[in-house]
């Protein structure tokens, strides 16, 4: 296979001006066909098949809008691809650069008993499924509940009812990733082929195909729901054991190798592997494995807020008003260094989205950002945070992240009489409390969850509100309204990634406890479905290369 970067088409756009699907806007296979054989110097006859490697949207020479594909080329005479590599004397025609996903060899270990996933998260999720799929029968524990289940918890708690601290936005099958916009990119090279891998799985238990191709691929919560159920099912249909509420609190250790994990509090279930998926927010399990000595220390994430802006105004600086409401919702990613030092970025963009309660603790309030498939809620949202240092908060030792969390969240709920603390950010950015009684239309935030209008001033670190402060001025310059009087803060995002980071040695697992695999973003190896995704099938392969399948 030959492939193709940086083929450029205009956008067309019809009369109608109605929003289009992405799909429906892609070139013809016929156009791009054409495109390619012309490139290549080729005729088009010689051309059997072409596939959609990545596409993008250039605005940048906006109101004038342009597909960007890679294309995977394959010639009807195998022999004549190399030779027109070759002769090509262009720079974007190169021999196929997509790495296949290689199933590693097993090992010839005897394994007597079923390894066992602690989480069904993303990471815990692919670890279980390619453990069943190759014959190993994994048992997956998930302390919350199936996605059906969960879905019917949260919801009541977003309509008034009460938190339930098992099944949550942060809790059961699916993990934090299913109350969320369901992106699926990623920043980790991927010389493995894990990431390809990872998507294709996706777009076989349900999700959109574009995703194998898009530069930004997304699934929606209300599809993501689905794709889980499906993975949990088929991990069932090869061997698999799935149990929800079986929250693992102990572990059995002798002479430093794992024997047994213990579930709700009584239960012992006999193993030597178990995977270590637990979410970033099983603080439980965190201050648990601290006490019995597993290495571990604090590291750095970000804390801020959601900021919510009307969806046109985004679409119009990013494709040109123009045309601006005719894509798909829009997306952006702003970063920026503010004088102090410290990096302000966005994070978790849900364009078309809702900010949503993604508490997890009574008396505390944490939020996220959630996206239907659709995007379609005309408003968007991003979480634009700070870094933070484990100098940053306030005392010493493996959980003191948690702690500082912690007290960030106790804060939040304080402010908003147990919900959501809202604010104007022109009233944030002059210290005066929000009323909801706003001078524009734009006055209801897009909330999944009761919300308070306040004042949050005071909520973040003094030193993180300065740098959130400088680094919204300076999003302004880039999209001219983000720090106007239509966006509105949401306060807190502090559940930006673990903070704690579990040790594991050169084989995966745990320098303290052989056999435990410290495994995805819980553990701190991962920042995303994707990469959890990715790092569970990582772990997956350190347990098929040692151990045979047919063993147990």
């Amino acid at each position: 296979m030959i492939t193709i970067n940086q083929i450029k088409t205009e956008i067309r756009f019809n009369d109608s001006k109605q929003r289009l699907e992405l799909k429906d806007m892609l070139d013809s296979e016929d156009v791009l066909r054409k495109k390619a054989a012309r490139i290549l110097g080729v005729a088009m006859a010689d051309v059997s098949e072409i596939i959609i490697q990545k596409h993008s949207i250039d605005a940048r020479k906006k109101p004038q809008l342009f597909h960007v594909y890679t294309l995977g080329v394959t010639l009807k005479n195998k022999g004549l691809e190399e030779k027109t590599v070759k002769r090509c004397r262009n720079n974007n025609v190169l021999r196929n650069t997509q790495n296949p996903y290689r199933y590693p060899a097993s090992g010839q270990k005897e394994l007597t008993q079923r390894p066992v996933i602690i989480g069904m998260g993303p990471a815990g999720l692919f670890c279980g499924y390619m453990l069943a799929k190759h014959g190993y029968k994994p048992v997956l524990l998930e302390r919350g509940f199936d996605v059906e289940t969960r879905t019917k918890d949260v919801e009541a708690y977003w309509n008034g009812g009460s938190l339930n601290a098992e099944s949550n936005v942060q809790f059961g099958e699916g993990g934090a990733g299913t109350f969320s916009d369901g992106k699926l990119n990623t920043l980790v090279k991927d010389k493995s082929g894990r990431n390809r891998e990872v998507l294709r799985i996706f777009a076989e238990f349900g999700a959109p195909e574009q995703i194998l191709y898009e530069s930004k691929p997304h699934i929606g919560t209300d599809i993501l729901k689905k794709v889980v159920m499906n993975l949990r099912n088929d991990i069932l249909k090869n061997g698999g054991e799935v149990r929800f509420g079986a929250k693992v609190t102990g572990l059995e250790v002798n002479d430093g190798v794992l024997r047994a994990v213990v579930v709700n509090g009584s239960e012992v279930i006999k193993t030597t592997q178990a995977v270590l998926a637990i979410g970033h927010s099983a603080r439980d399990t965190f201050t648990y494995l601290n006490d019995i000595n597993v290495p571990m220390e604090a590291k750095a994430f970000a804390v801020g807020m959601r900021v919510e802006h009307p969806q046109s105004l985004i679409n119009e600086c990013m494709y040109g008003k123009e045309h601006g409401n005719e894509l798909p919702a829009a997306p952006y990613k702003l970063t920026a260094q503010t004088s102090a030092g410290r990096g302000v970025y966005s994070f978790c963009m849900c364009p078309g989205g809702y900010v949503v309660n993604a508490s997890s603790e009574p008396g505390q309030i944490a939020v996220n950002g959630m996206s239907y498939s659709d995007r379609g809620s005309g408003h968007a949202n991003s979480a634009i945070i700070v870094q933070v240092m484990p100098e940053d908060y306030g005392a010493d030792g493996p959980l003191a992240g948690v702690a500082f969390q912690r007290r960030l969240e106790k804060r939040a709920y304080e402010l908003g009489k147990g919900s959501i603390p809202v604010q104007y950010y022109c009233d944030f950015a002059a210290d005066v409390s929000s009323d909801g009684k706003h001078v524009v239309s734009y006055n209801k935030p897009c909330i999944k969850g009761a919300y308070q209008w306040t004042n949050i001033r005071g909520l973040l670190p003094l030193e993180c509100e300065k740098a959130f402060l400088e680094g919204m001025q300076q999003f302004e310059r880039t999209i001219p309204g983000f720090a106007g009087q239509e966006a509105i803060l949401s306060g807190i995002e502090s559940r930006t990634s673990s903070p704690v980071r579990i040790h594991r040695d050169e084989h995966f697992q745990s320098p303290a406890v052989q056999g435990l695999y410290p495994c995805g973003e819980g553990a701190g190896y991962a920042g995303g479905i994707t990469s959890a995704a990715m790092d569970g099938i990582l772990i997956a392969e350190q347990i098929i290369t040692q151990y045979k399948p047919d063993s147990i």
